[in-house]
């Protein structure tokens, strides 16, 4: 009954995740910005929130097809 709805989630689900990545990214390269001399860190702890975000997103994807 509810199957009509999958890509209607799925696109909700889509535009948070690509929301969500373009924030950590446009943060991230402003943060390097500033400072220069921390960028290893910075570059290290976007690619973990990324990695998070997107783990996030497959699982809600999967659940949003499967229901």
């Amino acid at each position: 009954m509810y199957k009509q709805f999958a890509p209607i989630g799925c696109g909700i689900i889509i535009f948070g995740a690509s929301f969500g990545i373009g924030k950590i990214g446009g943060s991230a390269v402003e943060s390097m910005a500033r400072q220069p001399e921390a960028a290893g860190a910075i570059q290290t702890a976007m690619i973990l929130a990324a990695a998070l975000v997107e783990g996030a997103t497959l699982f809600a994807l999967v659940i949003c097809l499967i229901l």
